[in-house]
């Protein structure tokens, strides 16, 4: 009975799908919140890195665009490995990688070796993370599926406040005397945990009809990244050379050309990087259109408010990141409740997400305009604590609608497309909000800079609210 038991289930197992546990799910929302803090993590460590280095203001920015910039380039690129040789295996080997680059990161004994560092960072998070939201798809159904999307929103979002939280105390602790570098080295024993629990707890998955590297669109997806992003994130710090604008100049061909080359890929029976075929999903297509304004709003928020914050109103890097501690606890604790939320109302949460986001960013809109510059957590509290719920009605809804149609073979490309597409948002809202926010300073002063952007934000926020009425009323 026992030997016939086992030979029942030693030929059945194979059949089984793969199941993502407790466990195995903390482990792989941890492997997806390393990337995005350390996108914004070094945003306050960077005046201690320029004085401890010498590096002048053009290089300091190449330290954060050059993860950016690799990050972005190569997410769609680590989804299709992924589903080739095994997210485990590629989340394993990326999350050591991150670890092995953020040491070489917080060691580096020059400007540009840190920046050469940051850059093989962004690489190692572009293989690690399209990994984590293929293996939720591929390893969980029904409920469990919803929740689990659902924590990986309210991660993602609490990440990219935490990020900033962390860097002004981890700088301001100097930690044995390590300065800014504890911003990196602190990723190291996190990565030890990381790979211990995911060696134990994440299940391997893969496409079952692995598809072969699309080299043609690989490079054309990365000239057209490179030629959006590059300009935006260097061109400020530079003084927009030439350059910039000829390259600006260059992205709508490149992108024109990726799309042209997939498409006869596609026709042709070939395994394009990214089938146009999945751009025709209604729910990821409309679902990526919205991801847009809504993260070049959440990162320019996230940059101006940090620059108003320590350069106008004088507070310290940790007194400007618990600034934002409401919006963080707020978007936590509200994303949870969104399966909920969308088993009941459908995607009109996304449409009230909007309007309560809006009203957040009029009111810290308000509280600049009449405080300045005594604006701290006391008066940015209630506008943060609404924009936070807000942002939490949208972003985890948005990821899972954006996913919800891709078949299981196909996760790994869905997933570095839908992160490839908030990254590069993340990038032009800091460039644009950003750039608005310093070209405003000299002639109007600070505090009518702020109020200005925040307006224009509101627009963008009210761009966001009104494509959510197209979106499909139901998620599958």
């Amino acid at each position: 009975m026992t030997e016939t038991g086992t030979l029942t289930t030693a030929v059945r197992a194979p059949t089984a799908p793969p199941a993502l546990g407790g466990l195995g799910l903390f482990t792989v929302l941890l492997g997806a919140a390393l990337p995005l803090i350390d996108f914004f993590i070094v945003n306050v460590a960077l005046p201690t890195i320029g004085h401890d280095l010498n590096a002048s203001e053009a290089v300091l920015e190449l330290v954060v665009a050059g993860y950016g910039v690799a990050y972005a380039v190569l997410l769609v690129l680590g989804g299709r490995l992924g589903d080739l040789f095994g997210r485990r295996r590629l989340f394993l080997g990326g999350m050591a990688a991150f670890g092995l680059t953020s040491l070489a990161c917080g060691l580096a004994p020059t400007a540009w070796t840190l920046v050469a560092a940051r850059v093989a960072q962004g690489a190692a998070s572009a293989a690690m993370l399209p990994q984590v939201l293929a293996t939720i798809q591929s390893a969980t159904s029904g409920p469990r599926r919803a929740k689990a999307m659902g924590l990986y929103g309210a991660t993602a979002g609490l990440s990219m406040v935490a990020g900033q939280i962390l860097g002004g105390v981890l700088v301001a602790a100097d930690i044995a005397g390590t300065g800014w570098r504890s911003v990196f080295l602190v990723n190291v024993p996190v990565v030890v945990l990381g790979l211990v629990l995911a060696a134990r707890a994440v299940p391997e998955t893969r496409s079952q009809h692995p598809e072969p590297i699309d080299a043609p669109g690989t490079v054309l997806l990365a000239v057209a990244l490179l030629a959006l992003l590059a300009p935006l994130t260097e061109g400020r710090a530079a003084g927009w050379p030439l350059w910039t604008w000829v390259s600006l100049a260059l992205f709508p061909l490149a992108a024109a050309a990726f799309y042209l080359v997939e498409r006869r890929a596609d026709r042709g029976g070939r395994t394009p990087l990214v089938p146009p075929s999945l751009l025709e999903l209604t729910s990821l297509r409309r679902g990526l259109i919205m991801i847009v304004p809504f993260s070049i709003g959440f990162s320019g928020f996230m940059f101006v408010i940090a620059v108003a914050l320590q350069r106008g109103a004088g507070l310290g890097p940790v007194a400007a990141g618990m600034a934002l501690a409401p919006m963080a606890v707020v978007f936590f604790v509200t994303s949870l409740c969104g399966p909920r939320l969308i088993a009941r109302y459908g995607t009109r949460v996304v449409t009230a997400g909007g309007l309560i986001q809006a009203a957040g960013v009029a009111l810290i809109a308000l509280a600049a305009w009449r405080s300045w510059p005594d604006l701290g957590v006391r008066e940015l509290l209630p506008g943060a604590a609404v924009a936070g719920a807000g942002q939490a009605l949208q972003l985890p809804v948005l990821i899972r609608i954006v996913l919800s149609e891709v078949p299981a073979a196909r996760a790994g490309v869905g997933s570095g497309v839908m992160a490839t597409t908030q990254q590069a948002a993340l990038a032009v809202g800091v460039a644009t909000l950003g750039t608005l926010f310093l070209s405003l300073v000299p002639a109007h002063g600070m505090r009518d800079a702020l109020v200005t952007t925040l307006l224009v934000q509101l627009v963008g926020v009210a761009l966001t609210t009104a494509l959510s009425l197209r979106l499909p009323r139901t998620i599958s």
